[in-house]
């Protein structure tokens, strides 16, 4: 979807001269049509953005416009990337699909023969198998045993071929096949304990994706960077953002933290969820005077005001 919405940009940008005119580019008759410049200028921006001055800068401008300067509230989320639902079997397949196009070319150039594999008998296999509306464990062992044995071949053979003719290739190259071992190990670990494993690659365009587990209805698992988010008075901060897992229950102190240091000023009432109530961070809010929303521990007193428990 972001590639098609890349590519749209890029085509206004080629017709649209008022687009032209707003990006300074004075294009001419020539055309741009490299649609993935959009994605590589975001990617060589992002290594040289520092996120904590852009926010601190961006709440000076903002500060005017806000009134509860000392009123947070605190929450996780997940921001999502584009990425097919992994089972074993698609994860194996594009593994084995991407190195055994890059073993041909290679094979191609050297003039050597390629591997004998039965690449176009597994490849049709596959293909009735994703077609299959119930996909029975009679049908996906058999497919995943050969799987995993074609792409330690592949791997093997990857490995013989770089050794014995001293083949030089990109870095983006040598990163996949890193990776490719990485999924092999994992996928047969999983598939002989049937456990899953620490740090599960879901993908092998997307190698840093891991699966977060969010308890929704809809959608149990995602698979994106779960972000711990700070936001006052409707705006939003990113106080912690990662790849893996954590449990955000641990970062209401350094949201507190980061929320002065934006502020400049002591925060006095704080809205979080349930995960947040931890023993820890209830002394945390107590000694420093700071009003919560966390329930209640323990039984009811009599004469119960709930303006009296708020900071428990």
């Amino acid at each position: 979807m972001l590639f098609i919405f890349y590519r749209k940009l890029i085509e206004q940008l080629n017709s649209n001269i008022d687009y032209q005119f707003f990006f300074d580019l004075h294009l001419g008759f020539s055309r741009i049509t490299n649609f993935k410049i959009v994605s590589q200028i975001r990617c060589e921006l992002a290594t040289k953005l520092d996120i904590d001055l852009l926010e601190k800068d961006l709440y000076s401008h903002w500060k005017d416009h806000i009134d509860s300067k000392n009123q947070i509230t605190v929450d996780a989320t997940c921001y999502e990337s584009a990425c097919r639902y992994p089972t074993p079997q698609k994860l194996l397949w594009e593994a084995v699909d991407w190195l055994y196009k890059q073993l041909r070319k290679t094979c191609r150039a050297l003039g050597i023969k390629m591997l004998r594999s039965k690449y176009i008998k597994w490849k049709k296999r596959y293909l009735g198998f994703s077609k299959m509306r119930r996909k029975t464990n009679k049908k996906r062992k058999p497919l995943t045993r050969y799987l995993l044995h074609l792409l330690n071949k592949l791997i093997k053979f990857e490995q013989e071929l770089r050794h014995r003719y001293k083949i030089d290739f990109t870095k983006a190259y040598y990163r996949r096949v890193a990776v490719l071992k990485t999924v092999y190990k994992q996928q047969q670990a999983y598939f002989d304990t049937g456990k899953s494993p620490k740090n599960r690659i879901v993908s092998i365009a997307k190698a840093y994706l891991r699966p977060i587990v969010r308890g929704k209805e809809v959608k149990p698992v995602e698979f994106g960077a779960k972000v711990n988010k700070l936001q006052i008075d409707g705006i939003n901060f990113i106080e912690h953002l990662s790849f893996d897992a954590f449990n955000e229950g641990t970062r209401l102190k350094s949201t507190v933290y980061k929320a002065q240091s934006l502020t400049k000023r002591k925060v006095l009432i704080v809205g979080a969820d349930v995960i947040y109530a931890t023993n820890s961070n209830r002394n945390f809010v107590i000694k420093n005077n700071i009003k919560t929303d966390f329930k209640r521990k323990g039984k009811l007193p009599e004469n119960y005001s709930q303006e009296k428990s708020s900071n428990r």
